[in-house]
């Protein structure tokens, strides 16, 4: 079953767990996620939106169900899915799915790319997320290539595995 916008509309921190082993699909292509991380607003100096709007980080401000697909490093689009209230910026990263350890590697793969920036993920487009039934045991970690974060930042415990 295809995850709608009452998924998304709920705080960032339950969403990235619950993410954890439902299925990603994009142009027929599926992949299980095994990793998320949690982006919460502009208190988070690990988040996007911590220096608040700009014309990069409006599509965190979002209805929930929106990606926000940005291009890191000049190299690699990361997909990251809103989550909450309309109007405060939190989303999460997809980081893995089963076969690709990397945030990058798996878009690479299904050829997302920006163009799929501001696509809702709730509607009948070509991206969504499916809940198949999955049930799998949840680990956290501290988020990962944080480095520009304050300690606190990077301490917590935001990074959602599949055990």
């Amino acid at each position: 079953m295809k995850l709608g916008y009452d998924f998304y509309h709920r705080p960032c921190l339950e969403v990235a767990h619950d993410l954890v082993g439902k299925v990603l699909h994009f142009r027929g292509q599926s992949l299980r996620i095994t990793e998320t991380e949690a982006y919460c607003g502009e208190n988070d100096t690990a988040c996007h939106a911590f220096k608040g709007r700009t014309p990069r980080t409006e599509v965190l401000y979002s209805r929930a169900g929106t990606a926000y697909v940005y291009l890191c490093y000049g190299v690699h689009n990361l997909l990251n899915l809103v989550t909450g209230e309309e109007g405060e910026p939190e989303a999460v990263l997809i980081r893995a799915c089963e076969g690709f350890p990397g945030p990058g590697r798996l878009t690479k793969y299904l050829g997302i790319t920006r163009a799929e920036n501001r696509a809702d993920v709730t509607g009948e487009g070509e991206l969504w997320v499916e809940d198949d039934g999955c049930i799998c045991q949840v680990v956290t970690d501290r988020r990962v290539g944080i480095g520009y974060a304050s300690q606190e930042d990077q301490d917590r415990p935001w990074r959602f595995l599949k055990k």
